[in-house]
């Protein structure tokens, strides 16, 4: 008679034991350079699927990128902050810096905006009294 059982399809599914010895200090030092998740996914050699599940289900590995994530954007505030400047004369100056790329990684990266959408409802009531 024929072994009815089902053989597991694909490969075992990655852990955290599957990546380098030194993955929190590699992710960590990569973050503090201005390194993208994308970037920490090549590094590791790991798909979007899994770091999304690792961010999920695995908490060493969440605390890890959240951490290198305020040195990513410490980093990229930094390079603003050293980069741009006014002069006394108030003409902006900028060295090896584009002030317009370096924004648009600020929207793309963290959530930066150019500007505030803000709903507001008015409503304007009259009382008329007449006296008598």
């Amino acid at each position: 008679m024929e072994n009815l059982t089902k053989n597991p399809v694909g490969r075992p599914k990655k852990t955290l034991n599957d990546l380098p010895d030194n993955w929190e200090q590699e992710i960590l030092k990569l973050k503090s350079e201005g390194g993208s998740d994308v970037e920490c996914m090549a590094m590791l050699d790991i798909s979007k699927e899994v770091w999304a599940r690792f961010l999920e289900e695995e908490p060493e590995f969440t605390e890890t990128i959240k951490r290198g994530q305020i040195l990513c954007e410490t980093w990229w505030l930094n390079v603003g902050r050293t980069g741009i400047y006014h002069s006394s004369g108030g003409k902006q100056i900028h060295t090896n810096v584009n002030p317009a790329m370096w924004f648009i990684n600020m929207k793309n990266r963290f959530g930066w905006r150019d500007k505030q959408d803000i709903e507001a409802k008015v409503t304007n009531t009259f009382e008329i009294i007449i006296k008598e």
